[in-house]
């Protein structure tokens, strides 16, 4: 399943939760881009976080937000060479 621009619009709000700390929410200004106003929309809607312009996460957010840093670190990671 490829992923669309609204899915990855998704992921890069989820990011930039810090899902050490369910202390610490996330604030999306009216003046950010249109992009990530409907993205944090679409994330409220489907119940990951707990206000339509950021807030906190919810458990089914921080469990989510916590796959999404998996896969961010596994992605970002060095490649080891084969031997």
């Amino acid at each position: 399943m490829p992923f669309s621009n609204e899915m990855f619009e998704e992921i890069k709000i989820l990011s930039m939760f810090d899902v050490s700390s369910t202390a610490q929410g996330l604030k999306v200004h009216s003046t950010a881009g249109e992009d990530a106003i409907a993205a944090t929309e679409r994330l409220f809607a489907k119940g990951l976080i707990t206000q339509a312009d950021g807030g906190y996460l919810t458990q089914f957010g921080i469990e989510t937000a916590e796959h999404v840093d998996a896969l961010v670190t596994v992605l970002g990671s060095k490649i080891p060479e084969v031997q």
